[in-house]
């Protein structure tokens, strides 16, 4: 293993820790979206576009990306951050939306499935 591969494998750890912060801050049941969560989004969102400017750019890696599907998943993982963002700004004002934290928590798992089952 080179040292692109052990970055871009350390980036896609960091990628599936942002994934549990979101899906695990969700399942944790709270009616209100967790700090973790909103750093989960954050870290996925950031993370996912360094993965596609690795992936696209050493050819070492040998990735083959498609763009439609990559484009999918940025636009959920948007709107996952998004809403995390306003859930957890309206939590901090005393607020409690509960469709903003299962709106956040839903579409993460969303592009769990677009990840895997877009072939």
């Amino acid at each position: 293993m080179n040292l692109s591969q052990f970055v871009y494998n350390v980036v896609v750890v960091t990628h599936l820790l942002g994934l549990a912060a979101v899906v695990g801050g969700y399942a944790a049941g709270q009616p209100n979206v967790s700090t973790v969560m909103v750093w989960g989004a954050r870290l996925q969102i950031i993370t996912g576009l360094v993965l596609v400017g690795m992936a696209e750019s050493i050819d070492s890696l040998g990735k083959d990306l498609d763009m439609a599907k990559v484009g999918t998943k940025l636009v959920i993982a948007v709107l996952v951050a998004a809403f995390a963002e306003m859930g957890h700004a309206d939590a901090k004002r005393g607020k409690n939306v509960p469709w903003l934290t299962h709106a956040a928590g839903g579409l993460a798992i969303v592009n769990v499935f677009v990840a895997v089952l877009w072939t």
